[in-house]
């Protein structure tokens, strides 16, 4: 028997329930984990209260960021065996002590890569991976603007961002998180509840702007994302944490600039198992290097899964949560 969390309705932290089940069994192509840390992010937040389509006439298990064992492999299965220690990011099903998942979904870890540190880095960390090196192509002596300046992703772009050479704006809300987002990497830092970070951002920039703006935020920074933008910058909109921007329409790209615009996501960016391979071997150079340190600001138990949730969505945290089994 092991326990995993999960919910019937698509109602949050409120509806998360723990739970027993026996242990799973692989099927072909797949391999049972025994789990020892897991990852929390905004993504699972979406998931549990209906942002996205939630199973009919059956329960979700939340959670997309898992490390572990492989305690068994199923038919078929040759590039893992029993005991190897694995990750993996953007698999949804994570929040439970065991797991079966594809093995095409599925990476090793390296040694030098505690479990603690993948799990509050995978998601984030590869996040951060595509949005620098494929939804954009930065270069040295760039300028940018990072939203959530102060969370699991922001400080992992702000330390990748000061590696590269880039000069970075972020924002947050409180002085606290200013300071916390200062110490890792960020050029400048802006508290949006004390300065108009429009305003803040183009007095940094003479008035130009930014090449590219990075909003996890959504509704609370739209449309003023769009006006520190250099003409034909990049406005790229990779979550909605204050909700959806549902007022957006071509023609503020047309009148703030010819801006581009993108609405990624990381699923798309590792839909492959040799991409899935590339930038976590991407993400792990840069862990192993010590250009960028994760910061575990928050451990909770399994069992308390739904404090984490209501920690995360009233922007009480800051850096990487992380939730541990206890396995």
């Amino acid at each position: 028997m092991s326990r995993y969390i999960c919910l019937e309705t698509p109602n949050g932290a409120n509806a998360l329930q723990l739970r027993k089940r026996e242990t799973p069994s692989p099927g072909a192509g797949e391999v049972l984990i025994k789990q020892t840390k897991l990852g929390l992010n905004f993504l699972d937040i979406y998931q549990t209260t209906g942002a996205y389509p939630f199973p009919e006439n059956g329960v979700l298990i939340p959670g997309n960021e898992g490390v572990g064992i492989i305690l068994s492999c199923g038919e078929g299965v040759n590039n893992f065996n029993e005991g190897d220690r694995v990750g993996y990011p953007m698999t949804i099903g994570a929040f439970a002590e065991e797991r079966v998942i594809s093995s095409e979904r599925v990476i090793h870890l390296p040694d030098t890569i505690t479990d603690e540190a993948a799990a509050a880095s995978m998601l984030k960390g590869m996040t951060v991976e595509y949005l620098f090196n494929q939804s954009t192509k930065l270069r040295e002596g760039d300028k940018v603007l990072f939203h959530a300046a102060a969370g699991g992703v922001g400080l992992i772009a702000g330390q990748w961002l000061n590696a590269i050479g880039v000069e970075s704006i972020g924002t947050v809300g409180t002085q606290a998180k200013q300071e916390l987002a200062q110490n890792f990497g960020y050029t400048h830092v802006l508290n949006y509840n004390e300065v108009n970070f429009a305003e803040a951002v183009m007095d940094l920039t003479n008035g130009k702007g930014v090449k590219v703006v990075f909003d996890s935020v959504g509704k609370d920074t739209y449309p003023m994302s769009l006006k520190v933008l250099e003409n034909c910058g990049l406005f790229v909109a990779f979550g909605a944490s204050s909700g959806v921007a549902n007022d957006f329409c071509l023609a503020d790209l047309q009148k703030n600039g010819s801006l581009y615009a993108q609405r990624p996501t990381l699923a798309t960016y590792i839909a492959t198992s040799d991409q899935l391979k590339q930038s976590s071997k991407n993400l792990f150079k840069m862990l192993e290097t010590g250009k960028i340190k994760v910061s575990i600001n928050q451990k909770y138990n399994l069992e308390n899964t739904a404090d984490a949730f209501n920690a995360l969505t009233s922007r009480k945290t800051s850096g990487a949560s992380i939730i541990d089994t206890g396995l």
